[in-house]
């Protein structure tokens, strides 16, 4: 299929496998992996928190096998909001579940979006600590029946404003035709492999075992504080691990989809399953992982690397300057290929007349969907305004259970129901991954400290969500009222 292939109303199949990686990838890294060391650390008390990557790797692979049989098999724009309509029907409960997909993606989507721009920003107070002088603090608290409280903060730094900027511009240079996009993903994707490289190169030379393998004396007992510990450092290297599926967002755009979905996701999570583990150990080779942990509640976790970069090469070096800009520039990176997967889902379900009909249109000349890319940034931009942590805590378990659970239910349900279903690419070795995934996802929601609170904002998000689509179905006569009305026409 030639890059200029498409319908004639429709978007243009112009990202191939080498960019569908690449977007992956820098959607991948990010600012993440730069910041969270120290919560990995803390959360599982010493250097044993690499077992955190090692598994959430493995939990990604095996949820990414779904992804790359349902992204094949289905290779249009909107991911889990297909996959969901088809594998549980699209005149039954798939209506409901794909209308609570898009639902949950109105505040998951931004949230995550939201959650580089300020990584961006706060890795920019090392080079210009002006940005992080405080100019206001809000807190909100609401009350609800059987559920108590829902808490969050607001805060306002010179950063801030930098995180807007960022998402701006982000949309900014998406507001054009796909072939390009991909060219400029490319160039951002030299950028994220040279910053992780360099980081890994530094580690690697300057490595100190007695450092990065000084367990503490309890650190594989089998304990409750052990498990609990993983499960909190598991949510957070399954946040630095998302965005293997950026690929089926777009799936409409990218050539032989059937061929290439699959590879862009099982690559980019081999490669950056690689990239993370050597680059968590190169760091703990130099800098002491109690010194790690004892950032995890102060400012200087923002710029770990930095912190990194000074202890190999002197306090206040170039060298710590330049990572910051690389590692802002990582973070931008991310931001651009979020907003752009993410954008592609509310145009898919509009054409199905499940969200708002404006969200359908393209534009005339560039064929991209520009009103669900406009609304999307804007969105994401007023989340800047949230606390980094709380923003990665409530994403994660909200992501979980609305989606990620239920799309590989709807797998096992989908191949039941239609075994032959034509699909390019075939889970290997089903249905275990697919278990190993639910079973890896079900752990991450309930073996963690305090993890109630976000549960609470998911349940919050479910019922809401189902009251809007039960009030609107009754209104149009579609599932579950399609029977009730039409014995009463007859």
């Amino acid at each position: 299929m030639t890059e200029k292939s498409a319908e004639p109303h429709g978007l243009i199949r112009g990202v191939t496998l080498s960019s569908a990686t690449t977007l992956n990838v820098i959607d991948m890294v990010g600012v993440g992996p730069f910041i969270t060391i120290p919560l990995i650390i803390v959360a599982m008390g010493g250097p044993q928190a690499m077992i955190g990557w090692i598994i959430g790797a493995g939990i990604a692979m095996c949820d990414g096998l779904v992804w790359a049989e349902l992204g094949a098999a289905f290779p249009g724009s909107g991911g889990s909001y297909r996959y969901l309509s088809e594998a549980y029907g699209k005149k039954k409960l798939g209506r409901l579940m794909s209308f609570l997909f898009i639902w949950q993606l109105t505040f998951s989507a931004p949230l995550s979006i939201a959650s580089g721009c300020i990584g961006l920003s706060l890795y920019a107070t090392y080079v210009w600590p002006s940005l992080g002088t405080q100019i206001g603090t809000k807190g909100a608290h609401l009350s609800l029946p059987w559920l108590g409280s829902l808490d969050a903060s607001f805060v306002v730094t010179a950063s801030t404003f930098l995180a807007i900027g960022v998402c701006v511009l982000a949309v900014f240079l998406l507001y054009r035709r796909i072939t390009i996009i991909g060219r400029l993903s490319k160039v951002l994707g030299v950028g994220v492999l040279l910053t992780v490289l360099w980081v890994i190169v530094s580690g690697v030379t300057h490595f100190n075992p007695g450092l990065a393998f000084d367990f503490p004396p309890d650190a594989f007992t089998l304990s409750p504080k052990f498990f609990t510990g993983l499960g909190a450092a598991l949510l957070v290297s399954l946040y630095d691990y998302w965005g293997y599926y950026n690929v089926c967002f777009f799936g409409e755009e990218v050539k032989d989809p059937g061929r290439n979905i699959p590879r862009a996701i099982i690559y980019s999570i081999l490669l950056v399953a690689v990239l993370y583990v050597i680059m968590n150990i190169s760091i703990l080779g130099v800098v002491p992982w109690r010194d790690l942990g004892e950032t995890a509640a102060s400012d200087a976790r923002r710029y770990v690397v930095a912190d990194f970069m000074e202890r190999i090469y002197g306090k206040g070096c170039w060298e710590a300057v330049l990572v910051s800009l690389l590692i802002m520039w990582t973070a931008f990176a991310s931001v651009f290929s979020l907003i752009l997967g993410y954008s592609r889902v509310p145009y898919a379900a509009s054409l199905d007349g499940n969200y708002f009909k404006v969200f359908s249109r393209v534009h005339p000349k560039h064929r991209f969907p520009y009103v669900s890319l406009l609304v999307m940034g804007t969105v994401a931009a007023l989340f800047c305004f949230l606390k980094l942590e709380d923003v990665i805590k409530a994403l994660v378990v909200i992501r979980l259970l609305i989606q990620f659970l239920s799309q590989t239910v709807g797998l096992i349900v989908l191949r039941n129901k239609q075994p032959d279903l034509p699909r390019p690419f075939r889970m290997w070795l089903y249905p275990l991954p697919a278990i190993l995934a639910l079973i890896g996802f079900i752990y991450v929601l309930l073996m963690r400290d305090g993890f109630q609170k976000q549960l609470k904002y998911a349940l919050v998000l479910i019922v809401l969500g189902l009251g809007i689509y039960l009030w609107r179905s009754w209104k149009r006569g579609e599932w579950p009222f399609e029977s009730e009305l039409s014995a009463a026409n007859n």
